[in-house]
């Protein structure tokens, strides 16, 4: 998101104002804002949930509806990306890949 440059501070008061809350509505495992260190008007906000309906409730939830409010100070439209993880594994796959045991000090 890319505020405008006279919002930034505003916009940065939301983004804090939420991080506490947010972390702790159910199935929040992460929950934290960056800016951008070449364009300190650009945040990038990285939400990860435990299950898809913990990220659904979240959508619909009034704190969502906050960060949602917080367009009229943006230099131009947000983008929101959602990823899904269906599966997950470890260090012992890129291990077995490079021909390596499964010791965890492989890496």
């Amino acid at each position: 998101m890319k505020a405008l440059m006279e919002k930034r501070t505003e916009m940065m008061q939301t983004f804090l104002s939420m991080i506490e809350p947010v972390g702790r509505e159910k199935g929040c495992l992460n929950y934290d804002i960056f800016c951008d260190l070449e364009d300190n008007q650009v945040f990038s906000l990285i939400e990860e949930w435990e299950t898809r309906e913990d990220l659904d409730r979240h959508i619909r939830s009034e704190r969502f509806s906050v960060l949602l409010g917080t367009k009229s100070l943006l230099a131009r439209p947000s983008e929101i990306n959602i990823h899904t993880v269906s599966h997950s594994e470890e260090e012992e796959v890129v291990n077995a890949f490079r021909g390596k045991g499964t010791s965890k000090n492989n890496f």
